[in-house]
């Protein structure tokens, strides 16, 4: 009789049972029940039961093992669950996670996890009784696409798309890109311009009393133009109407792109630093209560703040190494 690498059926692991229980060997049983004898072997492995074999209970294991089978772990395997878990619960955003596992896993797909899975996740109904949205830094129990700032994507005129980016400013190897964005205030009217450079992480901000576009290119400029130009090659944007006029930033020589409609997570160090100043402003705060001396105080105080990612050095000590082209491309 031929000899297949066939699963066992229940009538086979009755026969087993019966077999080894009067000490035949698995190569005598193999041949009498038509199986491989490594079938037989490997089924005495997995389903042991103490130091024998019983029917009953190993048909419960193969079934059970064929049901968790069909079943995708909620996050992707255990280890991802357990890192994004901890660190949900330790305050990381879920695009600093995705971020921070692919730094600490470069080219290693078993650890690797795109943000919106982990969003997906958060809020998917079966998961609602855990609420881990509540340790997301905006704490909303449910995701919507409207009730912000609206986007304007085909509007934006010279719109250079972030996929058009080049690889340098992708992967950090290269100082003096930086993304931006614009916290809002209370009524959507005021608000704080945030820049971010991506290499070294170190903020920049300034109070804007509109959030309109010509107010946004005045702190941008501002804000810009007193770094030296190998600091400033390039900033990301959102789709924002405030970004309307960025071709001005064109006179300090800097380009500008634009991540995709409601994907916040491309602009991720942007979006995690803006969290961190909600811990000191948050949702709702009226600006025009807030002087510039004290929001620069706390900018400084996240500058001066060691960063893991940044080998527990601050972003202000990293970029200051940067403009002096100690340990980074300036070029």
């Amino acid at each position: 009789m031929t000899q297949h690498h066939t699963k066992l059926k229940t009538e086979d692991r009755d026969r087993l049972a019966v077999r080894k229980a009067a000490g035949v060997s698995n190569k005598v049983t193999a041949r009498e029940l038509g199986k491989h004898p490594s079938s037989i072997g490997r089924e005495l492995k997995r389903n042991r039961w103490g130091e024998g074999y019983v029917a009953i209970h190993a048909q419960r294991l193969a079934e059970e093992r064929r049901s968790a089978a069909g079943r995708r772990h909620p996050l992707k395997n255990p280890d991802v669950y357990a890192y994004v878990i901890m660190h949900l619960r330790a305050g990381w955003s879920p695009e600093y996670i995705a971020g921070r596992l692919k730094l600490e896993h470069p080219g290693d797909r078993h650890w690797r996890i795109c943000a919106e899975t982990i969003y997906a996740f958060i809020h998917a109904p079966e998961n609602a009784h855990e609420r881990l949205w509540e340790y997301l830094p905006r704490g909303k129990p449910k995701r919507r696409k409207w009730g912000g700032r609206r986007v304007h994507a085909s509007r934006i005129p010279e719109r250079v798309s972030i996929h058009e980016r080049p690889e340098r400013v992708n992967d950090r190897t290269e100082f003096g890109h930086w993304e931006g964005d614009t916290v809002e205030g209370r009524g959507h009217r005021d608000g704080v311009r945030t820049e971010v450079e991506r290499v070294s992480r170190r903020l920049l901000a300034r109070k804007v009393a509109r959030i309109a576009s010509a107010e946004t290119v005045a702190a941008q400029l501002d804000l810009f133009g007193q770094l030296p130009r190998t600091a400033r090659k390039s900033t990301t944007l959102d789709n924002g109407k405030e970004h309307h006029q960025h071709t001005e930033l064109r006179q300090l020589g800097m380009r500008t792109y634009f991540a995709d409609p409601y994907s916040a997570w491309q602009r991720g160090t942007n979006e995690f630093h803006n969290g961190l100043l909600r811990r000191y402003f948050p949702k709702g705060t009226d600006f025009a209560t807030v002087t510039e001396a004290e929001l620069q105080d706390v900018v400084d105080e996240i500058n001066h703040r060691p960063r893991k990612v940044l080998g527990f050095r601050t972003p202000a000590e990293v970029f200051a190494e940067c403009v002096k082209g100690e340990g980074c491309d300036s070029n």
